[in-house]
């Protein structure tokens, strides 16, 4: 390397129109602009996969495909780039057996300290291995429960809710009418069951064998007249409804179906390790007076307290150096705010902040230098207090020798930065060029940067009247992970905003709790628009999660219905994309379907779907794009051979509207697709919210996998907005501002606010300081996180929060209220 910089020259991945920029190495750099600028476009689909691809040609071919690849960049040239590690965002973990211990590897070094250093009972022959104490092996998992620390039990009562009823009249629930449906009656009835008499007179040995029996005998069902109409012949094999429930819930792929069989089962702890997951033996083993599970269930601030004694002693025995290593890592969790996480706390229940900074931790502890961090907005899911010590943490990665590239948006960690790369001045088409980069303080002379504003001292804003509440849904008692015997009060009308420092309680309040409270009350089972039929990140293995208890609930009688928007994705795989999501895509398929030349043809509004067998490209079945396999290398994609990415095939493309295909359309942003279907009122209604919410950049057609999760996110509002208003209406949001620019901010809260001021209320889980001191309404939880949340520390105004003795928020809030912020209207 001649120089200290990483020098870029023709960079044209995604939007980026050829840039060349220089950028210091061994400095914090920060990549700013708004959603959709190219900012990540040049960090990570750039620079780190430039520095992923070099390494990999060092690889051996056989071990590359091994390995996922995110691709050579489109450039030019880069010189002066160091090797990268990658830290991106990421929605949910692998598995649900892994855990805060399995990522950031501190269990097994509390394995190792068990197997070597722990107090055998006695009369034990040796010491196990370390895979013994692991309830992911073999060796370790208990017997009875395979490691899941539960058993699932199908019982009468969870089966027959109401036993006065006849199988006729559905006694047994758990068979869903999808499943032999009303063959059922009939099926049991040439089984020889009476079916009319009351579930709880039938004898004993028929209950017992309807609902639990092994047997699988095949069923034949005559034709019967029935309401004037004959049913259909039925003839299968017979199943139990807990050889049903059971089957479903270990073998089904539809989250849908998995759910609704989970009311049917009881999950109970497992009566050989009482919850444990681990054998007899293994629990045997005790340090300090305590079995691994129980060390590994405490906070790990709590886990390095008890250590601190171990690891002070001299020498290098196994004890004590085990010791100190467990200790040191787990100061640097606490250091980023994590204190309150235990080592067994499943992964999927981590945000995707939680996960960033458990990976983050690890990374400073491996002794890596010289190389490139490039971090995805690592302040992400982060109070202002916490992004303190994230600051501290980044500064002590870039003292040992390393560079980091930061995507970020948070303007406190922005001021940090020794250099800022400013892409834009807008997103998509319209974005895609340096606007600046060079020192921080620079910024200010970059005319176009929509960044400049925002993170340079403005004047204070003027005084805001806070609205009247219409009414107030208050939750008495409330019990849930760290939230005991809670009461909390939520203003109706209004825009309240919910903080607290990570781990504090605020999400378990919001989207748990007010959530099931008030779908409980609407009996509704899912309120969020988005809901899908793919796997979550709940635990699977582990039934149904908890629920909470809370003594009483009131005003719930004024709210007629929930919305929840959150940041999953709003869609698997490419089919789904904007167009599809929000319903526009039917406007503009029955605009195809209704020309002339189309009507000629018989052709429908079904033809000009890419799901669709007459209308798609059979070649690439409408994915627009086709796999290819490479001996000893990763498969790629490349555009059809026969459409050419259109995704249709010829006759279907011969159908214009206007001069355009179909294909040409869902090829239009939303911004240009807003002029050419003006007199669609359908779709000119959806591209109407979409531009609202600032995604006037978006292209229709672009899938889902694509979409960031703030894009995914309104897209999700959008599709609510454009929505017949009607009744007062609860709109629950877990940190809406995530991923956001502080001028996108600005245009989702017009949105919110305009929600609120229609009548309805909004609720959000928010650490953005300037989103709180806009808000009506602040609850704040604390005053710590874990054990040490759960409580309501302050509520009221902004200014009375921000006034509030014993809050981390205050401070925070204060200065917030010292500078602009954005406008309702």
């Amino acid at each position: 390397m001649t120089d200290s910089y990483v020098r870029v020259r023709g960079a044209r991945e995604h939007n980026l129109r050829g840039i060349d920029v220089d950028i210091p190495r061994d400095a914090l750099v920060a990549f700013t602009g708004v959603s959709g600028s190219g900012k990540s476009s040049l960090a990570f689909g750039t620079l780190y996969a430039e520095a992923q691809r070099r390494y990999f040609e060092s690889v051996a071919p056989y071990a590359r495909r091994l390995i996922h690849q995110v691709g050579a960049p489109k450039v030019e040239e880069i010189s002066g780039l160091p090797p990268a590690v990658a830290l991106e965002q990421r929605r949910s973990a692998p598995t649900s057996r892994s855990s805060v211990g399995t990522v950031t590897t501190l269990s097994n070094t509390l394995r190792m300290l068990f197997s070597r250093a722990g107090d055998y009972p006695a009369g034990s022959t040796g010491r196990l291995d370390s895979d013994a104490f692991s309830p992911n092996t073999a060796a370790g998992a208990c017997p009875e429960c395979h490691g899941l620390g539960t058993v699932h039990r199908v019982t009468e009562d969870s089966l027959v809710p109401d036993a006065s009823r006849s199988i006729r009249d559905g006694a047994v629930a758990a068979w869903p009418g999808a499943w032999q449906g009303k063959n059922l009656r009939d099926i049991l009835a040439t089984l020889g069951h009476d079916i009319d008499r009351p579930w709880r007179d039938l004898p004993p040995a028929d209950r017992e064998w309807i609902l639990f029996t092994d047997e699988q005998p095949v069923v034949t069902v005559h034709p019967v007249r029935e309401a004037g109409r004959i049913q259909r012949p039925y003839k299968g094999q017979y199943m139990s409804a807990r050889r049903y429930v059971l089957h479903t819930f270990a073998d089904s792929k539809s989250e849908t179906l998995r759910k609704r069989v989970r009311q049917y089962m009881t999950a109970e702890p497992c009566p050989v390790c009482g919850g444990r997951r681990l054998r007899p033996e293994a629990l045997a083993v005790t340090f300090e007076g305590r079995d691994i599970a129980t060390l590994a269930g405490l906070p790990l601030a709590t886990l390095a307290e008890l250590l601190r004694p171990t690891a002070a002693r001299p020498g290098d025995a196994p004890a004590p150096a085990l010791a100190r290593d467990l200790v040191a890592r787990i100061e640097v969790l606490t250091e980023l705010g994590l204190g309150y996480l235990s080592m067994d706390r499943p992964a999927p229940t981590l945000s995707a902040g939680e996960l960033q900074r458990l990976r983050l931790a690890t990374q400073l502890r491996s002794g890596l230098f010289g190389v490139v961090y490039v971090l995805d907005e690592p302040s992400a899911g982060l109070h202002p207090a916490d992004t303190e010590a994230l600051l501290t943490v980044l500064g002590r990665l870039k003292e040992a020798g390393n560079t980091l590239f930061v995507v970020e948006h948070d303007m406190d960690v922005v001021r940090h930065a020794d250099w800022i790369v400013d892409i834009g001045p807008r997103a998509g088409e319209h974005g895609g060029r340096v606007l600046h980069s060079g020192p921080v303080a620079a910024l200010a002379d970059a005319e176009h940067s929509a960044t400049r504003r925002f993170l340079f001292a403005a004047a204070p804003p003027p005084a805001r009247t806070p609205r009247t509440p219409t009414g107030t849904l208050a939750l008495h008692g409330v019990t849930l992970h760290n939230l005991r015997d809670l009461d909390a009060a939520f203003p109706l009308g209004v825009f309240t905003a919910v903080t607290g420092v990570s781990g504090s309680g605020k999400s378990t309040l919001v989207t748990r709790v007010l959530a099931e409270a008030v779908q409980d009350h609407l009996g509704t089972t899912d309120p969020r628009p988005d809901a899908d039929d793919t796997t979550t990140t709940e635990d699977q293995d582990t039934g149904p999660a908890p629920r909470a208890r809370l003594t009483a609930a009131t005003g719930l009688e004024t709210v007629d219905r929930l919305v929840r928007v959150d940041q999953k994705p709003i869609g698997r795989t490419p089919r789904s994309n904007l167009a599809t999501y929000t319903g526009l895509f039917d406007a503009v398929r029955k605009v195809f379907a209704a020309t002339d030349e189309a009507r000629a043809r018989g052709y429908t509004a079904g033809r000009f779907s890419f799901n669709v067998a007459a209308g798609r490209c059979e070649t690439c079945q409408g994915e627009g794009f086709t796999a290819v396999e490479l001996l000893f290398l990763p498969g790629t994609y490349a555009p059809c051979a026969d459409c050419h990415g259109a995704r249709y095939n010829p006759e279907t493309l011969q159908i214009t509207y206007r001069g355009r295909t179909v294909a040409d359309v869902l090829g239009l942003t939303v911004d240009d697709a807003a002029g050419f279907l003006a007199d669609v009122p359908a779709a000119a209604r959806s591209l109407r919210t979409l531009k609202d919410v600032g995604l006037g950049y978006l292209r229709l057609g672009q899938p889902a996998t694509e979409l960031s999760g703030g894009e995914a996110q309104r897209i999700k509002l959008a599709a609510e907005l454009q929505r017949a208003r009607r009744g007062h209406t609860l709109y629950l949001l877990d940190e809406p501002t995530t991923g956001l620019h502080p001028a996108d901010t600005e245009v989702l809260l017009r949105q919110l606010h305009g929600l609120v001021d229609a009548g309805n209320t909004v609720v959000v889980v928010e650490h953005d300081m300037g989103v709180v001191a806009g808000a009506d309404h602040v609850i704040d939880l604390g005053p710590g996180g874990g054990a040490e949340g759960g409580r309501i520390v302050a509520a009221g105004t902004p200014a009375e929060v921000a006034a509030a003795p014993g809050s981390r928020t205050s401070p925070y809030l204060t200065r917030a209220r010292s500078r602009a912020y954005p406008e309702r209207s």
